[in-house]
């Protein structure tokens, strides 16, 4: 099978991780009889450098004519200042729009053998292995009007949380047939005591969880969620929210694993999937060789799954950073001595143990 990837390394680490990410796709080709194709672009702070483009059209037209981009991080402090619009981070909000990529899915694994890198009691984390899907596109971050007012000797600031009802539908239902694949339960997370949005969300998901009788849906506040993440994580499968609550209730829920550096997510909806590491760009350790590249090598094995429908490649990567952390593989992030791997250098346990999983799985390794 030939795989088209745009690859954005971005900014910060990102190049570092996404290097990481391309070998566990490499390995993958080896071992699967696999072509990959792809196509190194720019994006964020290295675009504006170069382009003064956080997304210049030779980036997105890369994008839009791949069957999935790969994507670093995003940001840099140097451009702070600067307008929303002429950030880094503009250039990703904007890609995801032009992809039409309106639901984000982040799991939230608790990795056997790295219960000590979590603040939680290793009782009360086993067995945590959440989904998260937030709406992406829309909510109070794309809600107009937006902005700073001038009124008399006092400046306000309006930001508008805005909601239609076909925004729900579709991600609601990528939420459900998620839900049918694991263990068949959502929990759809709202604000519907105080929020108009939040009303018309939780009715909008009651309304499609009646085409899903197999899947069973409860409904909490997002405060009460948030507690929950931290006193029995355990009882999730797929959390199904809009954009603000997911984008906070994500970060908290990756936490509980002990390091961002190990999260993946997938945004999806229309052909082309865009797939990412959790964490920012850190530019306070760009250029060190200690990130953390399993999220990034995580994303990738997202992105066979859901944008190729290559499961068993997908478990392999899965499966094979499962064997290097329970062989105490260990990045800075993870330990609390000096002793770790480098990035480039769990990049290559990883891809090692791809091929030898293949192998004892019976793939076409060569």
């Amino acid at each position: 099978m030939l795989l088209t990837v745009a690859v954005l390394p971005g900014d910060g680490i990102g190049p570092e991780v996404t290097a990481e990410a391309v070998r566990a796709l490499e390995a993958v080709a080896l071992a699967f009889g696999h072509k990959i194709e792809l196509r190194l672009k720019e994006i964020g702070a290295a675009s504006i450098r170069r382009w003064r483009s956080p997304l210049p059209e030779e980036t997105l037209d890369a994008c839009i004519q791949s069957d999935a981009v790969l994507l670093g991080s995003v940001g840099d402090p140097e451009f702070d200042d600067l307008p929303l619009e002429a950030r880094p981070e503009a250039g990703l909000l904007k890609l995801r729009r032009e992809l039409g990529a309106f639901a984000n899915l982040r799991p939230v694994v608790a990795f056997p053998g790295l219960e000590a890198s979590s603040p939680l009691k290793p009782a009360r984390l086993s067995g945590t292995d959440i989904i998260i899907v937030r709406e992406l596109l829309g909510g109070i971050y794309f809600g107009e009007p937006r902005g700073f007012e001038t009124g008399g000797h006092a400046v306000e600031a309006v930001n508008t949380m805005r909601y239609g009802e076909r925004e729900v539908e579709r991600v609601a239902a990528i939420a459900f047939e998620l839900a049918r694949t694991r263990r068949s339960k959502v929990t759809s997370v709202d604000k519907a005591n105080v929020l108009e949005c939040s009303r018309l969300w939780r009715r909008t998901v009651a309304k499609i969880a009646g085409d899903y009788p197999d899947v069973a849906l409860d409904h909490q506040y997002v405060d009460s969620c948030a507690a929950a993440l931290i006193s029995r994580p355990s009882t999730f499968d797929v959390i199904l929210t809009e954009n603000m609550f997911g984008d906070i209730l994500s970060d908290e829920a990756g936490a509980l694993v002990g390091s961002l550096g190990l999260l993946a997510s997938g945004s999806i909806g229309a052909r082309v999937g865009l797939y990412e590491p959790v964490h920012g760009s850190a530019p306070d350790i760009a250029g060190r060789e200690i990130a953390n590249p399993i999220g990034a090598v995580l994303s990738a094995a997202l992105m066979l799954r859901h944008s190729f429908d290559l499961e068993i490649e997908a478990a392999c990567i899965e499966r094979s950073v499962c064997d290097a952390l329970a062989a105490g593989c260990r990045t800075r992030d993870l330990v609390d001595d000096g002793r770790y791997l480098t990035t480039s250098r769990m990049g290559e346990i990883i891809a090692d143990q791809i091929l030898n999983s293949a192998r004892e799985h019976g793939a076409r390794a060569t």
